[in-house]
């Protein structure tokens, strides 16, 4: 467009925003002839020129009609048919007509003029789910990630497993999985190669950003994972700088990573587990990553060269991972992973043992071990001294496993941290004179130990002190050889007893339990045994006419019974005894 031209439009414009109203479009026409262009080109042009006033913000901008509860529902509703892979299987229209038509939501308004209901388009509804942060596309992005470090190479390592997707070990070496063969609509063919599936084990230091690689045949086991691990923490070639035992070991909670052997193994090495949440896959990002560098930079040459067998897919892997970490350089770094791992001290290197010794580790489990009176505990028929181990006790039960650095001198409590995992603490043996007496044992006449004072003894201490109501020990020895009330007699230990208002329970009726008493029959004394028992009783009452009274009166012999009533009678004024005892000598002088 020419100056005059520019000019021309500019003139255009100015006559048509002083024109009266209705009389623009002539206006226009006019200027559409007078350039040769059609109005519409007129127009379009006029806006290249001229500077339009920004449209008036609406008074209800940013509300909706929508409400909050009902956006609640649908974006709900939305999210339940959502697939694993985040495929969304309803759309708003869908969502929005069942939830209407089961009357959950109105997802309109009503013109207060007509009462006509006028429903919200899609548009509109999705366009409020977003105003609202509702929106499925913003509720399935990831959680915001934060980023982790490591203090230096061989602090943290990441190891994980992944099955090869492309290849299998045949007979004939490598074999290309063919989608049309081998996909989960044939699992028969699956299954036939289930043993000979590659898997690929990754193990990658978290500082350096250094890979190790190995594959292994049949499954994701515990066995070969353990197996990985010690390969990768031996020295290996001369090119091959990288091993060592790690400080720390990420790992997904896999069958495998949670296995006995594989933590028995850690907890010899002394190596701290950190298992990563349920799909949390980020936590191990590197490791995530390195799957795919392999399977790029790698495995993508398997299809040009098949390998023959496992051994010389590892050889060809060892020689790839050695020339990868040498000569690539980290974007974190901007430096090779060999050269970052290089800068390691001797502090921080902790060198392995032997593999044959590193696979007995594994499978030698953490045994329970209570711990005596002189904080020792037998391990593997030796005695271990356990007085430095943080809040250890007398009676309590500690897990001992072996240490694989010096294995017959020192053994390693493990230990469960206010974090919730694993810590290991070195318990040194206790080695024994010729005599048998422990070194650590204190001479008699010469020398005198004590261990520190345990938990369990500074809490006595605490409440001994708080009983006796004292501030110290001396105090409450005091108190305990004074004999004091404890609590200094401020508990009552009845008072929940009294204070406890209890019910009275109504009487029942009952029915009496009909016994026949037995009847119990006393055979008579003879007089002499009868005399026997009253004389002691009378004293100097008796005499030979007291016998002869009670042969008269009991002839048959004297009722037990009546023993109380006879004693009563004759303890009487003789004169009442004298007409009866007359009358029976009478009597007998008669006769």
């Amino acid at each position: 467009m020419t100056p005059i031209q520019t000019q021309l439009l500019v003139q255009i414009a100015q006559r048509a925003a002083d024109a009266p109203h209705g009389q623009r479009t002539a206006v226009y026409q006019a200027g559409a002839v007078e350039l040769g262009v059609s109005v519409q080109t007129l127009q379009r042009k006029l806006k290249e020129v001229t500077v339009s006033k920004s449209r008036k913000r609406r008074s209800d901008a940013g509300n909706s009609a929508l409400p909050l509860d009902e956006a609640r529902l649908i974006s709900a509703v939305l999210l339940e048919s959502i697939r694993a892979n985040n495929k969304q299987l309803s759309t708003i229209e869908r969502a929005v007509e069942r939830l209407r038509s089961n009357n959950m939501v109105l997802a309109g308004r009503f013109d207060e003029a007509t009462g006509e209901f006028r429903p919200l388009s899609s548009g509109a509804i999705a366009r409020a789910l977003r105003a609202y942060k509702l929106h499925p596309e913003q509720l399935l992005q990831d959680a915001p990630a934060v980023s982790l470090a490591s203090k230096h190479p061989n602090h943290v390592w990441q190891v994980d497993a992944s099955i090869s997707t492309q290849f299998y070990l045949a007979d004939d070496g490598a074999q290309v999985m063919n989608k049309a063969e081998f996909y989960d609509g044939k699992p028969g063919n699956l299954k036939k190669i289930e043993r000979q599936r590659l898997w690929r084990y990754v193990v990658t230091d978290h500082t350096s950003g250094t890979l190790y690689l190995e594959y292994v045949l049949g499954a994701e086991s515990a066995e070969n994972l353990c197996s990985v691990l010690i390969n990768a923490m031996q020295k290996r070639h001369a090119a091959d700088p990288f091993h060592g035992v790690p400080w720390m070991l990420m790992t997904d909670p896999g069958a495998a990573m949670t296995s006995g052997i594989f933590r028995n193994l850690c907890r010899a090495m002394s190596i701290e587990l950190i298992i990563n949440q349920v799909g949390n896959a980020r936590a191990k990002g590197q490791v995530e990553q390195a799957h795919n560098i392999v399977e790029r930079e790698f495995e993508s040459a398997l299809k040009f060269q098949a390998a023959e067998s496992l051994e010389q897919i590892n050889d060809w892997a060892g020689k790839w991972m050695r020339y990868y970490n040498a000569t690539s350089i980290h974007t974190r770094t901007r430096r090779t992973r060999f050269g970052v791992w290089q800068m390691i001290t001797a502090e921080q290197l902790r060198l392995a043992p032997s593999v044959e010794v590193c696979r007995d580790l594994a499978v030698s489990t953490p045994e329970y071990r209570k711990v005596s009176t002189l904080l020792q505990v037998s391990f593997r028929g030796a005695q271990f001294d356990v007085s430095s181990v943080p809040g250890v006790m007398v009676g309590e039960k500690l897990l001992i496993t072996r240490n694989c650095w010096r294995d017959q001198d020192t053994a390693i409590a493990v230990l469960i941290g206010d974090d919730g995992r694993e810590h290991y603490h070195v318990i040194d043996k206790i080695d024994v004179d010729q005599f048998g007496f422990a070194e650590t044992s204190a001479t008699i006449g010469e020398q005198y130990k004590s261990h520190a004072e345990t938990p369990a003894q500074l809490s006595r201490k605490i409440l001994e002190q708080l009983a006796t109501g004292t501030t110290n020990n001396a105090d409450a020895e005091a108190a305990r050889k004074a004999k004091a009330v404890p609590f200094g007699g401020l508990i009552d230990p009845h008072k929940h007893v009294t204070d406890t208002l209890l019910p009275s329970y109504m009487p029942r009726r009952g029915t009496d339990l009909k016994v026949g008493v037995p009847t119990i029959e006393l055979a008579p004394l003879s007089h002499v045994e009868a005399a026997k028992v009253l004389r002691p009783r009378l004293a100097n009452l008796w005499s030979a006419d007291t016998f002869s009274w009670l042969q008269q009166r009991y002839p048959q012999g004297v009722p037990q019974e009546q023993l109380d009533a006879i004693e009563a009678e004759l303890k009487r004024p003789m004169e009442v005894m004298r007409t009866p005892l007359s009358l029976v000598r009478a009597a007998a002088g008669g006769e």
